[in-house]
C-alpha cells in the first residue's frame, strides 16, 4: 500500500500525455478556405448540382460518372431537365479552371490526394 502515491502519480502523467493532443489543440482549428471562382462560374450561377452537395459529394458524383461514361457509354448527365457533358476535363473545369485556387486549396485543407490526375492531365490555368 505504500505504492498508492506513486500509482496515483503516474495516471496522472499518463492521463495527461495521453489527452495532450486534445486539450492542446482545443480551439486551433483552421477554417475551412475560401475558393476562388472564374469569371465564368460566377456567371454561370449554378452547377451541374447545388453548392452543398458538390461540397460534399463532388468526388461521389465523378465517380458515377466515370462509371457511366466508361462502362456503359453514357455520356450526358441529366438534373432537373437540363443536360451536361459527363466530362471532368470539359464539363468541370470549363468553369473551374484554376485548379490551383479551386480544388487545391480545399483538397490540402482537407489532407486528400485525389486520383483524377492519374488519367487526365492538368488543366492549363486560365488567368
Amino acid at each position: 500500500m505504500n505504492d498508492k502515491p506513486k500509482i496515483i502519480i503516474g495516471l496522472i502523467i499518463f492521463f495527461a500525455v495521453f489527452t495532450f493532443p486534445f486539450w492542446y489543440n482545443h480551439g486551433a482549428a483552421s477554417s475551412a478556405p475560401e475558393v476562388k471562382l472564374t469569371e465564368k462560374a460566377k456567371a454561370a450561377k449554378q452547377c451541374v448540382r447545388d453548392t452543398e452537395f458538390m461540397r460534399k459529394e463532388h468526388m461521389q458524383l465523378l465517380n458515377d460518372w466515370r462509371n457511366r461514361t466508361v462502362r456503359d457509354a453514357q455520356r450526358i448527365y441529366e438534373i432537373d431537365g437540363k443536360e451536361y457533358m459527363a466530362s471532368l476535363s470539359n464539363t468541370c473545369m470549363d468553369c473551374h479552371s484554376n485548379k490551383a485556387e479551386f480544388c487545391d486549396k480545399c483538397h490540402e485543407y482537407a489532407s486528400v490526394n485525389p486520383y483524377c490526375w492519374d488519367c487526365h492531365t492538368y488543366p492549363k490555368e486560365k488567368k
